[in-house]
């Protein structure tokens, strides 16, 4: 119990003496990336953990393991009065002895640097935000990581790891090399979302095909769908937040950002399918159908539109179509449906279009076990058992959402309710242990809160996307391109505003190719040239 305590103590008291130390130096800081009830069905889990470690123990010695994870909680995660007994379940679950490393998040990037400085003493297995970074790849390069590739894929030691979606395991690839787990998010997040009550009244069936869509644009904009008689509507919400377009772009068969063609990698900007797709969106915008100051509308007004009922198709996240439908359910906010004003408003949130929709890097973060302290099979693999067992059902329940009988119960019909979730300090018991978590496969642990409908629609059309979701072939590539981190932004920026401009006719197809050819000649061919170099040493 103490040594827990003294450990959780020198992690976060080393986060504090980096953060000072850092600004003494004058470095810019790191950006910063749920009653009292009766123990009874925490002794009921605890007994099946007890059993569980046991029958592990009995093929394994148990092992210890370093494990350095991310504090999202100020320093209260895993804190309180069960915070131990939720410890020892994981540990006897997982057949390990665990001593968990919590780094504050605003100092995360630091503490992993310091511990890549000191290859002896690195946690056996590290927690990494955001994707792949040069320093990252880097490291790999010169052998800091374990290659997991050798592992994860024996799916009756890791059922759950070995679940891996392969697209995602390809952007944590160097050198041929896995070099990570994810912690991994919807796939198919991105999508097409529209008015349902708004078709319905002027009756337009669900749309598949690009043409469908024009169509449906078309009569959103230009045939009254509100019934109020007034020329106020608009078919597609866009702002100068430009991710639409790059949804749409996959419609016409280029790729997310990149795409192979001919077995090399290309920016999609280079596809013959990018003017197609720059084509449609201009007549879009000659036709009126989307508003015509959307190029200087700002970004923090998005989704304001189908909200208000200016715009009836909204190309995003498929959740954030899902909070538009909340909007027009919630009591202070109800929005009664056109075609029929007893009910609310909806949404139909239908995802992919032409088939295809653009992918979700898959993940947000990520584990690396360390090649100098994980430096056996046996440690390897024990702690590679901790990953597989933790996205097991009952590690699912007992991170997320504690001991059953204390944090939460199961009512009548089988759904779990949430004792805690408005009481941080009985939360605190099992708070951030899911940041251990690489959520593989995606799954919703049972028992589980009930779901409303738009909820289960949105979850729907996740699992819908992620077959026909495109990904981007290049993200490891691009990490390790010194040209891309130094002047990548810079680029994308060339080629971003000559989009918006073709889109608004402030420029011709000679402007556009020109912008294409800046791009080359201020360092995308270097990039090209230094992205394929790594995907053919990986084929």
């Amino acid at each position: 119990m103490k040594s827990r305590k003294v450990k959780r103590w020198l992690a976060l008291g080393l986060a504090g003496m980096m953060a000072l130390g850092t600004a003494a130096c004058g470095s810019a800081p790191a950006a910063p990336a749920e009653s009292t009830a009766s123990t009874a069905g925490a002794e009921t889990t605890a007994d099946a953990a007890e059993a569980s470690g046991e029958e592990t123990a009995s093929t394994a010695e148990r092992q210890d393991i370093t494990f350095m994870t991310i504090d999202f909680n100020a320093g209260s995660s895993n804190t309180g009065e069960y915070a131990e007994q939720i410890l020892s379940q994981i540990e006897d679950y997982c057949n390990v002895n665990l001593e968990i490393e919590w780094v504050l998040s605003d100092v995360t990037e630091e503490r992993t640097t310091l511990a890549m400085a000191n290859p002896k003493t690195m946690p056996m297995i590290m927690t990494w935000s955001g994707e792949l970074t040069g320093n990252v790849v880097s490291a790999a390069k010169q052998g800091a990581f374990v290659d997991l590739s050798e592992y994860v894929w024996d799916a009756e030691k890791y059922p759950n790891l070995s679940q891996m979606n392969e697209n995602v395991a390809d952007t944590l690839t160097v050198d041929g090399k896995l070099i990570a787990i994810p912690r991994t998010r919807d796939i198919g997040r991105y999508g097409f979302s529209y008015r349902q009550d708004w078709a319905e009244k002027l009756g337009i069936d669900e749309p598949q095909t690009i043409e469908d869509v024009y169509d449906m644009l078309y009569a959103f904009t230009y045939d009254d769908p509100d019934g109020n008689g007034v020329d106020d509507t608009y078919g597609m919400e866009m702002t100068s937040y430009t991710g639409p377009f790059d949804i749409i772009q996959t419609w016409f068969g280029c790729g997310n950002g990149w795409a192979e063609v001919d077995g090399q990698l290309i920016p999609v900007h280079m596809q013959d399918e990018y003017k197609e797709a720059l084509d449609w969106l201009r007549k879009v915008y000659e036709d009126g159908l989307m508003p015509p100051d959307w190029a200087v509308r700002t970004t923090d007004t998005w989704s304001n539109g189908c909200k208000t009922g200016e715009s009836g198709v909204y190309i995003d996240v498929m959740d954030g179509g899902r909070r538009i439908w909340d909007y027009f359910v919630a009591d202070e906010t109800y929005t009664p449906s056109v075609a029929n004003p007893d009910e609310a408003a909806s949404m139909n949130l239908l995802g992919a279009i032409n088939g295809k929709t653009m992918a979700t890097s898959g993940y947000n973060g990520y584990f690396t076990l360390s090649a100098s302290t994980c430096d056996t099979p046996e440690k390897i693999e024990a702690a590679l058992t901790l990953l597989d067992k933790l996205n097991d059902n009952d590690m699912r329940l007992l991170t997320e959402y504690g001991i059953e009988g204390i944090n939460y119960e199961v009512d009548e019909n089988g759904y779990l309710v949430d004792l805690d979730v408005e009481d941080t300090t009985l939360a605190a018991n099992y708070a951030g242990l899911n940041q251990m978590l690489a959520y593989l496969p995606r799954y919703t642990p049972e028992p589980a809160p009930e779901l409303n409908e738009r909820t289960q629609a949105q979850n729907d059309v996740y699992v819908a996307n992620e077959a026909v979701a495109v990904f981007n072939p290049a993200s490891s590539y691009l990490a390790n391109s010194a040209t891309y981190s130094d002047v990548g932004a810079t680029l994308a920026d060339i080629i971003t505003q000559a989009r918006t401009q073709y889109i608004c006719g402030e420029i011709d197809e000679a402007g556009l190719q020109a912008a294409a050819d800046q791009w080359l000649a201020q360092g995308g061919q270097t990039i090209i040239d230094e992205v394929n170099a790594q995907y053919q040493a990986n084929q």
